[in-house]
């Protein structure tokens, strides 16, 4: 793995064993890789090597942080790109300024810089961000990636393998928490945001962080809807399993960076709530998420009386805060962080429910904090 990194960063090929597609060259800043990140992937679809261009795509907004990463290691794949596309939706911190400079040293990145994309200029800026995008890629399949997210070099080259093969024409990979320097509301949130703790975790997460698809596909189903923020890709997916069945990569995650705290865990669930009650999509998770917390209001309020039903309900609240990654979990747990699941866990139900009825009401957006620092926000279609 180490003889890995030191080529992936300086652009050598390996004596033996190396494969035809890895980057001749690399003008890129070198990022680890976790420990555990299979390379090369264990699983991998046989396809000749002379294969179909693939166009990467991406959104951001205000990531000055983030973007680099994400660049270097679109950069660096092992099948390399015809053309990375990042559509900028009006960045204010910089961001912008960094993907112009990595267009210097990266000739297949195409930068596009249009504040549409945002909130202040439509209500579903990153469908539509990933849609101007596409419409602009000469390739005939096309991989989504994500701000916020690194790709080790066999990603591209795992995600695309179903579709390149002739297996299928839409590809699923998920997304897991990078375990270099993630925090314990990220392993406690985990499982609710639809992410992996481990990178063999079995995952069927729809995210638009790993995703890969014919671009007929994409013009069939209308493209991503830009009706509705954060609803562009559990939209896209819908719409696309009712033509299409996905085939789930086990090795193309994307590595995840949330660095987030209690707050912003919170905030995050209270934003898919909202969003899927704007949409009214995903009524059964709501109804169950309303009637845990009808089942503990209960529960409380016999509590001067018995005991029991409190027990009763606590018990059933460990169960959904492990059921979806018991195995991963065990893998990573602390006592800090059995601690901060269980807690995210009793907190879920309420915010799901509260936010989902609310953005049934009020049809509005809840802004995330890049687009809340750009101002207004257009309202909902």
């Amino acid at each position: 793995m180490q003889e890995l990194h030191t080529i992936f960063a300086t652009g050598k090929s390996r004596k033996e064993g190396a494969s035809p597609t890895v980057a001749k060259s690399a003008s890129f800043a070198f990022f680890p890789l976790p420990a555990n990140a299979r390379w090369p992937p264990t699983r991998r679809a046989e396809y000749h090597l002379i294969m179909q261009a693939v166009s990467v795509i991406s959104t951001v907004l205000n990531e000055v942080a983030e973007v680099d990463a994400l660049v270097d290691s679109l950069i660096g794949q092992s099948l390399v790109p015809a053309e990375i596309i990042i559509v900028d939706g009006g960045s204010n911190d910089g961001t912008w300024e960094k993907l112009l400079a990595a267009k210097a040293r990266c000739s297949a990145l195409l930068p596009i810089r249009d504040e549409s994309c945002s909130l202040k200029g439509s209500p579903g800026p990153i469908g539509r961000g990933r849609n101007v995008a596409i419409a602009r890629a000469s390739s005939d399949i096309i991989a989504c990636a994500d701000a916020g997210c690194v790709y080790v070099p066999g990603w591209l080259e795992s995600l695309t393998a179903p579709i390149l093969s002739g297996n299928a024409d839409y590809s699923l990979g998920g997304s897991w928490i990078d375990p270099n320097g993630r925090t314990v509301w990220d392993i406690a949130s985990a499982p609710f945001l639809g992410i992996s703790l481990t990178a063999d975790a079995k995952t069927k997460s729809c995210t638009a962080r790993s995703m890969a698809f014919r671009k007929a596909v994409w013009e069939t189903v209308g493209g991503f809807p830009e009706t509705s923020f954060l609803f562009d890709d559990t939209g896209f997916d819908l719409s696309v399993r009712n033509i299409r069945k996905p085939a789930f990569v086990e090795d193309a995650k994307a590595l995840y960076r949330p660095h987030l705290t209690l707050k912003t865990a919170v905030g995050q669930i209270a934003r898919y709530g909202f969003a899927d009650g704007v949409a009214g999509i995903r009524r059964p998770r709501f109804f169950r998420n309303l009637a845990r917390c009808v089942a503990l209001a209960a529960a409380l309020l016999l509590l001067p009386k018995t005991a029991i039903p409190l027990v009763g309900v606590l018990l059933l609240e460990c169960y959904f805060a492990l059921r979806l990654d018991w195995k991963s979990f065990l893998q990573v747990a602390t006592p800090g962080s059995v601690a901060a699941r269980l807690l995210y866990s009793l907190i879920v139900p309420w915010a799901v429910s509260w936010n989902y009825v609310a953005g049934a009401i009020t049809k509005s957006n809840k802004p995330n904090a890049q687009n809340a620092s750009l101002g207004e926000v257009r309202p909902q279609r």
